[in-house]
């Protein structure tokens, strides 16, 4: 079992394994899913496993996306955490769920404990978050965590709204 970093009421989040492959092959399969983030679905489980495999933000930077995992059941139900992106020296909160957990709140209380570790724990002066502006769930997450509209960007050709928040 891997290491629990964070824990909240109903969760807990932990780093990503390959053993996680299955689901986050799952996960990226639905079109529903990933319809706002410009990824384009694993092509396969194995294809899951490589990405995790090779996903090196916890070597590097110490946090990155974590497994989301119901308490109650042990079972995952996506992915929250913090990113760093150099070339912006910037740091972002981001999430993915099942669909099957969309509008439990799942989102909003795993991404409050990232924030909240992102600030306390690792010393981030200031965190972003960014979603496409038709995104209308994503958005909320965002504004119920208490991060701010800051501007509208395009990334790679695609518009997104960007909200940030200042370490308290």
């Amino acid at each position: 079992m891997t290491k629990k970093l964070l824990e909240t009421e109903r969760l807990y989040l932990r780093e990503m394994t390959p053993e996680d492959a299955e689901s986050a092959y799952l996960l990226n399969l639905d079109p529903e899913v990933i319809r706002y983030t410009g990824d384009d679905p694993f092509e396969s489980i194995e294809e899951a496993r490589a990405f995790l495999e090779k996903y090196d933000h916890y070597r590097k930077y110490g946090f990155g996306r974590w497994g989301v995992i119901a308490k109650e059941t042990d079972e995952y139900l996506g992915w929250c955490g913090l990113k760093y992106t150099p070339e912006l020296d910037e740091f972002d909160i981001g999430y993915r769920f099942m669909k099957k957990f969309w509008g439990s709140g799942y989102a909003t209380e795993a991404a409050q404990a990232c924030l909240a570790y992102g600030f306390e724990q690792l010393q981030i002066p200031t965190i972003v978050g960014r979603a496409m502006p038709e995104n209308g769930a994503s958005v909320r997450v965002l504004e119920k965590i208490g991060l701010s509209y800051l501007e509208n960007r395009f990334t790679d050709g695609t518009e997104e709204v960007v909200y940030v928040k200042h370490k308290p």
